[in-house]
């Protein structure tokens, strides 16, 4: 096994809107769909259609969307072996609305996801040990996250920590554990408490993380690209232009191409420019899982841009 994705799945509810009704008004929207979705499917998902063989530790619930949320899963490729459902509970879901400049909003409602315990883990751990790489989000309880973070240090296991959507109440002690720590724009000025307004803001915030311990720092940043900090060096990776159709789960898309790439090889700096092509690529379809280009959409895309 490459990849354990430990983490979140949702259902998405998404609304294409002209632009969002005033308190009281009822608009008629243009366009609505569902999709699977949730950070830790997500990333699970871009990982697989890269080629990596992935675990998925989630929970789901008992109403309509779980079966539905398994099978799209195993769709991909992906173990779900210990994906496993919460009675009398529903799935998370996901209710976005995507205006027509592809900026969206999100509402999560964690359901079965926040019935997701270190025990889970536990009980995963020998088909874990033999995995290469942790992925982790924060759709899941806290003491979970710590949990994991935990098993990766004891069997020798790099850990990647998207923290989003970002808390305050997230323990550094244990983020400065992990290997890799990717956050957008906007989780990092929430956890640092600073402006990130520019690159050099945004380089400042990320080497504020770096002091207090970690050891790369990743900021995925839109259509600006990627910042890649540690205590020695920090560069940027450009994005590619493209017309923005939806922005939802590009950031996973980055962390799942990232975790693939970094696996085969161990090289961070070749990693993090697939895994920005592959979500600059995302945002030209609508979704998120289904946006996510293959293999072969993806080295052609590259190859374009040359």
């Amino acid at each position: 096994m490459d990849i354990a994705v430990i983490g979140s799945n949702m259902v998405d509810l998404i609304s294409y809107i002209d632009h969002m009704p005033k308190e009281g008004e009822t608009l008629e929207a243009p366009d609505f769909e569902i999709g699977c979705g949730g950070k830790g499917a997500n990333q699970a998902v871009a990982a697989a259609k890269m080629g990596s063989k992935v675990m998925m530790i989630t929970k789901v619930g008992d109403d309509l969307f779980a079966d539905n949320t398994i099978q799209n899963l195993e769709s991909y490729g992906i173990d779900t072996e210990f994906t496993t459902k919460v009675p009398r509970t529903s799935s998370g879901v996901a209710p976005i609305f995507v205006d027509p400049e592809s900026r969206n909003r999100i509402l999560i409602i964690k359901g079965a996801n926040q019935y997701l315990l270190p025990e889970d883990i536990d009980q995963a751990a020998e088909k874990l040990k033999i995995c290469s790489l942790i992925v982790l989000q924060m759709e899941i309880p806290l003491q979970t996250i710590y949990h994991a973070i935990d098993f990766g240090n004891e069997h020798g296991i790099p850990v990647i920590l998207n923290p989003a959507p970002a808390t305050k109440d997230l323990d550094f002690d244990y983020v400065c554990k992990c290997d890799f720590f990717i956050p957008n724009e906007s989780e990092l000025e929430i956890l640092t408490g600073r402006p990130v307004d520019n690159a050099e803001q945004i380089q400042e915030s990320a080497l504020s993380l770096i002091k207090r311990g970690l050891k790369n720092v990743i900021v995925t940043m839109g259509s600006q690209g990627v910042m890649w900090v540690t205590r020695e060096a920090s560069q940027t990776v450009s994005s590619h232009k493209v017309a923005a159709i939806d922005t939802t789960g590009a950031g996973d898309a980055f962390i799942g191409c990232f975790a693939h790439f970094f696996v085969q090889n161990g090289d961070v700096l070749h990693a993090i420019k697939k895994a920005t092509a592959f979500a600059t690529l995302s945002v030209t379809k609508r979704g998120t899982q289904i946006s996510y280009p293959s293999t072969k959409e993806l080295e052609q895309f590259i190859k374009m841009q040359v």
